[in-house]
């Protein structure tokens, strides 16, 4: 635990939970009627309400981004690299708003809460939800909020796509758009990756369909072989090499089946401590919502016809040894967003940690990060002046 709170965290936190009896028409078809967002809120709310910044997050993040639940908490939140006074999100500055999506498993409504239409949990009758569906149920948020312009909207991988879902869906409800180590669709390795893991979850004799719950069971070892091979794909393989290289844990080769490599013993702990903390039937929601995520297929998949409307300004970032979400998908959305007369920055950080870097304090990615939102608080005072 941490012997004192650093200056630069947001602190001691408390979840927020917003209860919302409007309907909402998923894209699958079905109708929530009904449903709960938990929030975090960091920083205070200008009196114009202009500068708030929404944090998305990606496959197994939550709403705590940033700062300690409780003075006994060993880390802060998944972001606080990132958000806090005097950071790249600076709460001296911004308002910034990190909710749990729907179908999450960390309060929101989703697979591991009651149908008030059964009085059971809804397992895996969760319907089928999309990044649009998240974006249309954040607007919600904002709106009980009271903002009805964001002054940014932020995320990494998943996160970044919905940030770039925002800035098409609702151009006029927010002024800046950062897409961090996103793509503007999977590719099919992606989605054979994913597919792989929900067989593996899918195929746990503890499983039931998914109504593990009713059975008073979890399938840990399927989850955890999924997220195994996803932390695979999050690091590169430099970084695997640099922390773990071929080192053994006995010092001596075992000639057996059982644990002998320290890469082997980091996945098993990985394995362990997610299956604790996170949903199977979310992990096959979210994982899915991910393979959906496609915003040109209403456009006739031209992608430059997609970002036409895009009114916000833009911050596109990757990192060169990430291979799931390279590069190269980074500058398909800058070169549609060029090619629309977009406003839009692009940097490609040289860094070793794969798609995971974009998690990380790596000071040339903070510098830019930075950079670039002391350029939006610049814009905000100026407009408040």
């Amino acid at each position: 635990m941490p012997e004192f709170i650093p200056a630069d965290s947001v602190g001691l936190v408390t979840p927020s939970i917003l209860h919302i009896d409007t309907p909402l028409q998923l894209d699958c078809g079905r109708t929530l009627s009904s449903y709960d967002l938990v929030y975090e809120t960091y920083g205070e709310l200008n009196a114009e309400h202009s500068n708030a910044v929404l944090i998305c997050h990606a496959l197994s993040g939550d709403h705590h981004a940033a700062g300690y639940h409780a003075m006994e908490d060993r880390k802060p939140g998944w972001w606080d690299t990132a958000i806090g006074p005097g950071k790249a999100i600076d709460t001296n500055r911004f308002f910034v708003v990190s909710v749990n999506n729907l179908g999450g498993c960390k309060g929101s409504t989703g697979p591991i809460t009651i149908n008030p239409d059964t009085g059971n949990l809804y397992g895996p009758d969760f319907p089928i939800v999309t990044v649009p569906d998240w974006v249309r149920s954040q607007a919600v948020l904002a709106d009980h909020l009271q903002i009805e312009q964001w002054a940014a909207v932020i995320g990494g991988s998943l996160g970044g796509m919905q940030a770039l879902q925002w800035a098409i869906s609702l151009p006029d409800r927010l002024r800046h758009a950062l897409i961090i180590a996103a793509a503007p669709k999977l590719s099919a390795q992606n989605i054979a990756f994913n597919e792989v893991a929900r067989t593996a979850i899918k195929s746990d004799p503890d499983f039931h369909d998914g109504h593990y719950m009713a059975h008073q069971t979890v399938p840990r070892h399927g989850l955890g072989l999924a997220r195994m091979l996803g932390h695979i794909t999050y690091l590169s393989d430099e970084a695997m090499g640099q922390k773990f290289g071929r080192e053994l844990r006995s010092g001596a080769i075992q000639y057996g089946y059982d644990v002998e490599f320290q890469i082997e013993s980091y996945l098993r702990h990985q394995s362990t401590s997610f299956v604790e903390r996170f949903d199977a039937n979310t992990y096959l929601l979210m994982t899915k919502a991910l393979d959906y995520f496609d915003p040109a297929k209403e456009f006739n998949h031209d992608l430059t016809a997609t970002v036409a409307h895009i009114k916000a300004k833009a911050l596109v970032v990757s990192f060169t040894s990430d291979w799931r979400f390279s590069p190269m998908r980074s500058r398909e959305i800058v070169n549609a967003m060029l090619a629309a007369g977009k406003s839009v920055s692009y940097a490609e950080i040289e860094a070793h940690q794969g798609h995971d870097a974009f998690l990380m304090p790596i000071s040339r990615y903070m510098e830019i990060f930075q950079a670039y939102m002391q350029q939006v608080a610049i814009e905000l005072e100026g407009a408040s002046s």
